[in-house]
Order: structure tokens, then sequence, then C-alpha cells
């Protein structure tokens, strides 16, 4: 269970902060929900307490090295296919929440831009997941945003 103020990770969504717990009724039944506000884009979301995909926390401190690790490594295969089915398995991998699974993600289109022009969708998914990862590790480590997207970006240059 979380507490007000505390941060959280929406998968889908990003990092928000719990502003409130609401209960409602739902089919006859009284539920509570998380009242979460979207750091990003200030948008509200309502999560039920119960739900076990719903929110989870920040990555602890310790585990920030490993996300910087699995983007460090570029000696992977880079995803060719069409741009349709990478979609597809980008947007599965973001939903997750996951941020290893989002720097995976962050890693294949960094890799895919050195090789070639990325289309729209492409850059727009490669602008979200940076964002994602530079707002969760900033607020976990207390480290400047401009620092964290720096240290990315001097990974790929």
């Amino acid at each position: 269970m979380f507490n007000l103020g505390d941060h959280v990770v929406c998968p889908g969504h990003g990092v928000g902060q719990i502003c409130s717990v609401d209960t409602k009724e739902l089919n006859g039944e009284m539920k509570s929900f998380y009242i979460i506000k979207v750091v990003s884009n200030g948008m509200k979301v309502m999560i039920p307490v119960d739900s076990k995909e719903g929110v989870r926390s920040l990555i602890p401190s310790t585990d920030i090295s490993g996300v910087f690790e699995l983007l460090q490594d570029q000696n992977v295969k880079v995803d060719m296919s069409t741009w349709n089915r990478r979609h597809r398995e980008y947007t599965l991998k973001v939903k997750t929440g996951s941020l290893l699974e989002i720097a995976d993600v962050l890693r294949q289109l960094l890799l895919l831009k050195m090789t070639k022009k990325l289309s729209f969708g492409e850059r727009k998914m490669l602008d979200q997941c940076k964002e994602l990862i530079v707002k969760e590790i900033s607020l976990s480590s207390g480290t400047p945003e401009g620092a964290i997207s720096e240290k990315i970006d001097s990974l790929y240059t």
C-alpha cells in the first residue's frame, strides 16, 4: 500500500504522485482507488488499490546502474522487421511499466537511429521512452533530469 505524496509508476502513463485515495461504488461494491497525478502532463488517473498491475514503486537507486548497463550494451541485434511489427512489440514492452523493458525499447530505437532515419512514430516512441526513464531515475536518485538525459545521449554519440 502506498501513502499520500508517494511517487509511483503507472504503466502506460509514467511517473505520478498519489494525491488521494477515494472510495467509489462499483457494481454494488465499494472499491478504493488511488488518484494519481501524472508528473509529465498533470493528467489524473484512478487506479484500484487492490490491482496487481496497477502501480509500482520507483526503481530503487541501487538498480539504476542496471538500466545504464543495459543501455550501454550495444552488442544486440537490431530488429529490422516492419515498423508495424516493431511498434506493436515496443508498445507491449512500454505498457508493462518495467523500466528495463522501456530501456530495451529505447536502446533498440537509438541503435536503429544510427542506421536509418526514424519515422515520425519511431521518433515519438523514442522520445516517450527516454522521458519515462529520465523522470523515474531523476525522482528515484535525486539527480536533475538534464544530467540523466545527457548521460543517455552520451552513450549513443
